[in-house]
């Protein structure tokens, strides 16, 4: 029987984990290609040999999803597994039509055939889109499980922008350790915050190493928590599963792959940003819950925000640089930073966009819809040079920024800044504790 040839569609997390787990050491199948999306400068590598496996000893070509009709008939694909998230139904059934139309098989994969399971209790947190409160969701819970006298490990949802080799498992206790594995800012963001709360945590490119890591840490190991990206479903299988909705958002829940499989999987479902949202979206999403997954209990929640120095704020025009990805395809029109800046009393929201030099500029080009706020990108030195010479350029009073890290200790900013912190409260009962109160003593049976 011939080998089926296939393409993975993906943006360097998803898909390299689906061939880890299904692919990799399956001689039915061969993996002709990967495509890249959403995230810069991976297109034109190769997925290595020492990750691919024996059945792959010249690794795996990852090629821009620009190209993929053509790949489909230059390789004689016979299927396409897309593999990556936060995208609109509309977007993944018009690749699908396109990928039809080249002649090949569409397929999206569920969790019996790539979840791998831990020795471990493992929280999942997943969200039904991208900046919906996820980080947040999952730092109180493992401050929750600490204060209960529990080892906490995280495990984040893979970033690898780098060197894929060296960052097949990597394990994050101390600020250092940021410097020392070349992190980006948005890693930074994702795993210093962790760090400062005095729990550990993994990530990578092979997940079930990295799991296996995760489960003999040094430290030693009660929980694993995996602190999910985009709005995926988890890499492990949870014996909690908490999703995060927005109703910033309302809709979004059932209009968005695979959020809305986060959102069917769920336990528990946290219903965060009441305190900033109408009234009626938040109804909206409540029935949304009701409709698809009655039996999950509801956690009504605050994102909560601190502001260091609100004199910064007050009567200033003030530039707003916020989290990258909850700008770009998280497609947010507002977050953490223009709340607060409404909330103290800036006079004016400045437009960066005329002052946007390099990378910035071309994301401004790729997502019009950002508007007057600046996403804190930085996948790259480049990046990060371009975001700096953007602030510099930017006619504006002072800087709100709104990013999990502290921009300031990984760029130079010469403009008065305030630093926008924000974590979850939730509102009523049943509340985090509650739910955790009964995951503990479950576990200790």
């Amino acid at each position: 029987m011939s080998q089926r040839k296939i393409i993975i569609i993906g943006a360097a997390g998803r898909d390299f984990h689906n061939f880890n787990t299904f692919y990799r050491d399956n001689p039915a199948y061969k993996v002709v290609a990967f495509t890249a999306a959403q995230i810069p400068d991976i297109a034109g590598r190769k997925y290595p040999a020492s990750l691919a496996g024996k059945l792959y000893p010249q690794g795996i070509p990852i090629h821009e999803q620009k190209d993929l009709e053509k790949l489909i008939k230059d390789l004689d694909a016979d299927e396409c597994v897309f593999s990556y998230s936060d995208i609109s139904y509309n977007a993944v059934m018009g690749l699908g039509a396109k990928v039809n139309a080249a002649g090949a098989d569409f397929t999206l994969m569920g969790y019996k055939n790539t979840m791998v399971k831990s020795t471990k209790p493992v929280i999942a947190v997943g969200a039904i889109r991208t900046g919906c409160g996820k980080s947040q969701t999952s730092r109180r819970i493992a401050e929750a499980l600490m204060a209960r006298g529990l080892k906490v490990i995280a495990v984040r949802h893979p970033m690898p922008y780098g060197d894929l080799e060296a960052q097949k498992v990597q394990r994050f206790a101390t600020i250092q350790d940021l410097t020392k594995h070349k992190c980006t800012i948005e890693e930074m963001e994702e795993y210093e915050p962790h760090i400062a709360r005095g729990n550990v945590i993994y990530a990578g490119v092979d997940y079930e190493a990295i799991l296996r890591a995760a489960e003999n840490d040094p430290n030693g190991c009660d929980v694993i928590l995996w602190d999910g990206g985009n709005n995926d479903f988890p890499f492990y299988k949870p014996d909690l599963m908490v999703t995060v909705v927005d109703p910033h958002r309302p809709g979004h829940e059932l209009s968005y792959y695979p959020g809305e499989v986060t959102l069917r999987i769920a336990d528990v479902v946290v219903i965060n940003k009441i305190d900033s949202a109408d009234f009626d979206k938040i109804q909206e999403v409540r029935a949304n819950i009701e409709k698809v997954n009655p039996k999950a209990v509801v956690v009504d929640a605050a994102s909560t925000l601190t502001v260091n120095k609100p004199e910064v704020i007050k009567g200033k025009r003030v530039l707003v640089v916020e989290d990258g990805p909850t700008l770009t395809h998280g497609e947010m029109k507002i977050g953490a930073g223009v709340v607060a800046a409404k909330r103290f009393g800036a006079a004016e929201l400045v437009d960066p966009r005329p002052y946007a030099v390099g990378k910035l500029a071309e994301t401004f080009k790729t997502y019009p819809e950002i508007g007057k706020l600046l996403p804190a990108m930085g996948y790259g030195k480049q990046q990060m040079k371009d975001l700096a010479a953007t602030i510099a350029k930017t006619k504006c009073d002072s800087v709100v920024i709104a990013t999990p890290i502290d921009l300031q200790r990984v760029i130079k900013i010469a403009k008065p800044c305030t630093r926008v912190e924000y974590s979850l409260q939730e509102i009523g009962q049943p509340n985090m504790d509650d739910v955790l109160d009964a995951f503990v003593k479950g576990i200790k049976k």
